[in-house]
């Protein structure tokens, strides 16, 4: 409802705009405080407003998990500093013209700081002031604006490779484009939060200057106004301002402290999943050795005469309780697991073998050592179940089809941090993890080494080192890529992946993928298979596609093609070529996404005609290629190739149509990052620069 008794709220106050006018009437209200009186009962809310704006603010900060849960925490901060100054400007305002009357000239919030706290003696008020205050500014508010200062400066560090984390869990298929946006603004908020709370601080330190400034001008004001123009005699004088004085100063500066205490709890938080209290409880009294051993040194300095026995006897039997109870808790989980284990049954007769016991062999397998189970187990929180989901995902969705499911076991053969990659029961790839350490990868711009087990990144084998994740940051500043255990075997299963899409494009896999597609058009399908080619056909032209690093998204293209040409021909080689010019645009737009240019390599005209003559003697397969020709062609291929990676350009190799299949064959074992293309792929819009000519004169 948005009225009580026929009443209604303007649309401007109840509309969602509300919030948004919040802080331009909280500016304006404090600077009309600076400048319009206002009556000693207006002065108590906004103190006792303060007071509690203060302890929420610090009871926020307790309960924060991330300091960016917090962001709005540097424009408080100067909210609340600007409205302490408003208040003293209007409370010294109602001071001096107000203060002859007596202490609660002011209101009953600075009568009640300058009796209870003080009890009424100035002298006692002037101490416990300064004291606060040289407390505020000196430690608490210092100690924050440094922790700012050089959080802020690590934030900057490490940006850039933080955003080099987020681009390689994006490449790896980790993490999708709307949550890599998402990293990637936290770390800019990250560093903008800390270069805020580092400026923001100096508004406190001044805050606590201008309330010492304040306090010495109200005592000087009000004597010179009490003894000048109401005539009070010195002591009179002396006793009703320097009270109103320091109530309205320890009124201003114990908000104050309050606030710089939330700042210090802000800026010095390490990222946790906990609130600072769970933080404490959990690990400062976590340990029973601990607290028996400080209960011994408590309960021996309690029985040296002359030593207050009850206090320190007292505190050793709390804390000796305390340990005796956390070791008891600690015990019951082992007790329990020892009650469970039942005693061992004698082992039954074996039975005769049968088919059950055939256990059909994995597509794809992971085996774990028994130190990454927890990556593994959903039980545990296993990230890596998560990261396995996005690469099938990311494959599906780059690749063209579903990858069949990575089957996890674990394997006590192997190292306790080890792990190796099945593809059909065979080993294609094999690592080491370390869980609780990070993989800080050497992407070759590093400037300088790091302390930790010197290593290789097991999908690309860039050198790397393993490092514990308080050097996280520090590396990340130095330009390293910085990544975690699960990150790391998630990495190289996505590259062994795509390395072995062909493998992996099974009768099942192809079958699900042409059932998805004859929902939208079943006709097109029809007509192919098995009318034209046999389901064997077409799942051997997509795997010639996917074997030379070919997407097959565009699935309607291929089938319009095949559909085509399948009443003419029948080789699954020759089709292949057909599909690859059909799909000419998406091959090229895929090795040269930027578009442009198309840096290639070419072959003389020389070898183009050896080569043609090797063709027509030994068939696409190479057999024909003379040996003294086939090792200078990789030679001088692997020197182009150098040449083209060293200049940042893509390695493909232009080369007539009928050498394509001949030449990508006999190249692919050994280097495998060449991409062969042919003329007829190129299409008509792209501009060709050749910037090697294999086969030339050295």
């Amino acid at each position: 409802m948005n009225g009580i008794a026929g009443l209604t709220m303007p649309a401007w106050l109840s509309g969602p705009n509300s919030k948004a006018l919040a802080a331009p009437l909280l500016i304006i209200m404090m600077l009309a405080m600076m400048v319009l009186p206002l009556p000693a009962f207006v002065l108590d809310m906004f103190f006792s407003f303060n007071i509690a704006l203060s302890v929420i603010v610090l009871l926020t900060s307790l309960y924060t998990i991330k300091p960016l849960d917090f962001m709005a925490f540097p424009a408080v901060l100067l909210v609340s500093t600007m409205l302490r100054l408003s208040l003293n400007v209007a409370s010294t305002r109602v001071v001096l013209t107000e203060g002859h009357t007596g202490p609660d000239a002011a209101g009953k919030v600075i009568e009640a700081f300058g009796h209870f706290l003080i009890g009424g003696n100035y002298t006692v008020g002037i101490v416990v002031f300064v004291i606060l205050t040289i407390i505020n500014f000196t430690v608490v508010t210092k100690g924050a604006g440094r922790i700012a200062e050089v959080g802020a400066r690590f934030a900057l560090d490490a940006m850039p490779g933080k955003q080099m984390a987020i681009d390689a869990d994006l490449n790896a298929g980790l993490i999708n484009e709307t949550e890599a946006k998402k990293r990637r603004t936290s770390v800019s908020q990250e560093a903008e939060f800390y270069g805020a709370m580092d400026g923001a601080s100096k508004y406190v330190r001044g805050d606590a200057v201008a309330g010492i400034m304040v306090t010495l001008i109200n005592v000087i004001g009000g004597l010179i106004v009490g003894m000048v123009q109401h005539d009070l005699d010195f002591a009179m004088a002396i006793k009703n301002y320097t009270l109103l004085a320091i109530g309205d100063g320890l009124v201003a500066q114990i908000p104050s402290l309050i606030i710089s205490t939330a700042a210090g709890v802000i800026v010095s938080r390490v990222a946790s999943d906990e609130d600072v209290g769970n933080q404490l409880v959990s690990q400062l009294f976590a340990k029973p050795q601990v607290l028996m051993i400080t209960a011994g040194i408590v309960g021996g300095m309690g029985i040296i005469p002359g030593m207050p026995h009850i206090a320190f006897v007292f505190l050793a039997s709390v804390l000796g309780g305390g340990a005796y109870m956390l070791k008891k808790r600690a015990e019951q989980p082992a007790e329990a697991k020892v009650e469970e284990a039942a005693p061992a049954l004698p082992a039954p007769e074996s039975e005769e073998a049968t088919l059950a016991d055939i256990q059909p062999v994995d597509i794809l397998g992971l085996e774990v050592g028994y130190r990454l189970i927890p990556l593994v187990d959903k039980g545990q929180g296993g990230e890596l179940l998560k990261r396995i989901k996005g690469i099938r995902k990311k494959f599906a969705q780059e690749v063209g089809f579903l990858s069949p499911p990575v089957h996890i076991r674990d394997n006590l053969e192997l190292r306790p941090s080890g792990y190796r990659i099945l593809l059909k029961g065979v080993e294609v790839g094999m690592g080491e993890a370390n869980a609780g350490q990070f993989l800080a990868i050497n992407p070759g711009m590093v400037t300088g080494p790091l302390a930790g087990a010197q290593t290789t990144d097991p999908a690309f084998g860039l050198p790397a080192v393993w490092i514990d994740a308080a050097m996280r940051d520090s590396a990340q500043a130095m330009g390293y890529t910085v990544v975690d255990a699960g990150t790391v075997v998630a990495t190289h299963l996505n590259h062994l992946v795509t390395m072995h899409a062909a493998e992996l494009l099974g009768r099942q896999e192809l079958q699900q993928l042409l059932d998805h597609l004859a929902k939208d058009a079943p006709k097109l399908l029809e007509d192919l298979v098995p009318k034209l080619m046999p389901l064997s056909s077409l799942q051997k032209v997509l795997q010639n596609l996917l074997a030379e690093g070919i997407h097959i998204r565009d699935m309607r293209t291929i089938v319009e093609t095949l559909a085509e040409h399948a009443p003419r021909m029948q080789d699954p080689a020759d089709l292949t070529a057909l599909v690859r010019i059909a799909l000419g645009r998406a091959i090229v737009q895929q090795l040269f996404p930027n578009g442009g240019e198309l840096t290639v390599m070419a072959l003389d005209h020389r070898l183009e005609r050896l080569l043609m003559q090797a063709l027509q003697n030994g068939g696409p397969d190479g057999a024909g290629i003379e040996p003294g020709l086939a090792d200078t062609l990789v030679t001088q291929t692997a020197q182009a190739v150098q040449q083209q990676e060293q200049q940042g350009a893509t390695p493909v190799l232009l080369v007539p149509g009928p050498l394509r299949l001949l030449l990508s064959r006999f190249l692919r074992r050994s280097l495998p990052q060449l991409k062969v293309l042919s003329h007829a792929e190129i299409p008509e819009t792209k501009t060709i620069k050749v910037t090697a000519l294999v086969g030339g004169q050295q």
